[in-house]
Formats: structure tokens, sequence, C-alpha cells
């Protein structure tokens, strides 16, 4: 009787121990991107223009100088045409203040490719941005 009772807490520790493990390992966290909308210089660009995030990622647009700002995304903008997409990650209302912001947060199932975005009110001085969402 000893015996089975010594293997049973034997066999319960070790379930216990490995439990533990998994329990403790933490699912890989997004990560959170930021982009001025705008340059420090005050010239009517995104700044960083190009950013590479991963699918889960945020990307927090904040209004820096020469407002107003937005960031568009179209369908043309989106790798796979997909409109509800594009909508989700657009943010038409314009940001005034130097400070305001919006986050787009990209799905975890977002397609890997190139996001192409704009600002409205700028987009004919070339204020153009690219996300690139690695798979």
């Amino acid at each position: 009787m000893t015996f089975s009772r010594s293997i049973g807490l034997l066999i319960c520790t070790i379930m216990l121990v490995i439990s533990s493990f998994v329990m403790s390992v933490s699912p890989a966290s997004a990560d959170s991107y930021t982009v001025k909308m705008g340059t420090d210089q005050g010239l009517l660009k995104f700044d960083p223009a190009n950013i590479t995030i991963k699918p889960g990622d945020t990307v927090k647009f904040v209004n820096n100088k020469l407002a107003p700002h937005n960031a568009v995304f179209d369908d043309k903008g989106v790798p796979t045409g997909d409109k509800a997409l594009a909508t989700k990650l657009t943010h038409t209302k314009l940001l005034y203040s130097p400070g305001e912001s919006y986050e787009a947060t990209f799905p975890a199932d977002t397609p890997p490719g190139t996001y192409t975005y704009y600002c409205q009110p700028h987009r004919g001085a070339g204020m153009v941005g690219k996300i690139t969402v690695a798979g």
C-alpha cells in the first residue's frame, strides 16, 4: 500500500511541476509602435514613414506638427483589397492639437504585406506612409 501511495505521490508531484511550467510560459505579447503625424522639423510626413510590425501589434498615430492630420487606409492600399480591414484601420477624424492620438490595432489574422496609408489633407504634399506586416 505504501509503495502505490508513493508512486501516486510521485506522479502528482511530476504533474504539478509540469503544469506549473506550462502555466508560467507567457504567450507572445503584441508590440506597440508610434508614428508621428508631421516631423519634428515641421515637414508634412509621417515619422517614421515606413515601419514593420507583426499581426496583433498596435500603431499609435500622434499628431505632431502642422495640423490637421489623419491616417486613411483604403482598399487599394491593403494587400488583399479588404475594404472592411481598411475601414477598421482608418481614422478619418482630423487631429488638431499636438499630442492628440489614436491607435490602430492590426488583428491577429492580418495577412502579411505592405499597407499604405495617407493623410487626407496632405496627401497631395506626399504625406504617405507604409506599414509592413511581417508573416
